[in-house]
């Protein structure tokens, strides 16, 4: 429903995006990641035709953004950055000249008003004008005009920025569903929601794509990944850390609390060792007496950082 082939946008001298290629199929959520000014906002205005490429090509449904405008953006809805609305029209009002702007009218207009409004939690402040809106609630304003149309393909640039935690959780949930039969790209910092959303997620990092697979696959990056945590009663830390550091699939081991003659310790794998340290270690520690010993899940976070923190930054770390 979306691809993406080779695209790229100059601003004067500088490349902001460097030949971004992906494709987004009906029934999957993309979660799109990146730190300030990677490029994020950027391509997703080219996607949405909102801005003209510098070079590439991107389409909707098979229709070329460029080529067949019209026809691509029919198929799709948008929730642009900061959530942009006329400010003087009723929530009501901004929805109905949404609707009838994607052609919509008589009854085709009101069911899809109202099923905005539920879906969205707008009731409360229906008839309020949009200046007097909270940002939360004016974030769901400009979502729900995003999908009045039941659109087969959904951009959304921060679709939880400004929410609440209820608000957010709505949300996320309500994106899950639409997820099960639409294409659905977003843009988020917040990298729980990748967890909670997306069936794959993509990191542009300086304008380039440099990470592409689901949040497992993504999590398996992370130095954390299949690490074992280990806590043992009556043995000196020293003797701990020197017995696991001799076990060949460790990396290494590190101390994380010592403690009322408790020693807890955390042991790395080796690259090709995640799915097998946690029994290895269990083996080296069986004449102690063991408190907790369990494996940790990769870290969203530590791959993001580790993938787009300068090169400057990861050595003064």
């Amino acid at each position: 429903m979306i691809k993406v082939q080779n695209l790229a946008k100059t601003f004067g001298a500088k490349r902001a995006v460097d030949g971004v290629s992906f494709s987004v199929d009906r029934g999957e959520v993309l979660g799109f990641l990146g730190p300030n000014g990677a490029g994020k906002s950027t391509t997703m205005r080219m996607v949405t035709g909102f801005l003209p490429p510098s070079g590439g090509t991107a389409s909707i449904g098979g229709f070329d953004i460029v080529e067949h405008p019209i026809q691509a953006k029919r198929l799709m809805g948008y929730l642009p950055e900061n959530a942009p609305a006329y400010t003087d029209m009723t929530v009501y009002g901004f929805l109905n000249f949404a609707a009838e702007i994607r052609g919509l009218s008589g009854d085709a207009k009101k069911q899809a008003v109202t099923r905005v409004v539920e879906m969205c939690f707008l009731e409360p402040v229906l008839h309020q004008s949009v200046e007097t809106l909270s940002k939360g609630y004016r974030h769901r304003t400009c979502f729900a005009q995003s999908i009045i149309h039941d659109p087969d393909v959904l951009v959304l640039d921060e679709p939880t920025d400004g929410l609440d935690p209820n608000q957010k959780h709505e949300i996320r949930q309500l994106i899950r569903r639409m997820g099960q039969k639409k294409a659905i790209i977003f843009s988020t910092h917040i990298l729980e929601e990748v967890d909670a959303v997306c069936s794959r997620a993509i990191i542009i990092d300086r304008g380039r794509i440099v990470a592409n697979g689901t949040p497992q696959e993504l999590r398996q990056k992370s130095e954390w990944a299949g690490a074992v945590t280990l806590r043992v009663k009556g043995v000196a830390s020293s003797a701990v850390t020197a017995r696991l550091g001799q076990v060949p699939l460790v990396k290494r081991v590190t101390l994380v609390e010592e403690k009322d003659g408790r020693v807890t310790v955390r042991a790395f794998p080796r690259s090709d060792a995640n799915s097998a340290l946690a029994q290895a270690v269990g083996e080296a520690a069986r004449e102690w007496q063991i408190e907790q010993l369990h494996s940790e899940e990769g870290r969203l976070d530590e791959v993001f950082r580790s993938i787009t923190m300068p090169d400057t930054a990861k050595e003064a770390a």
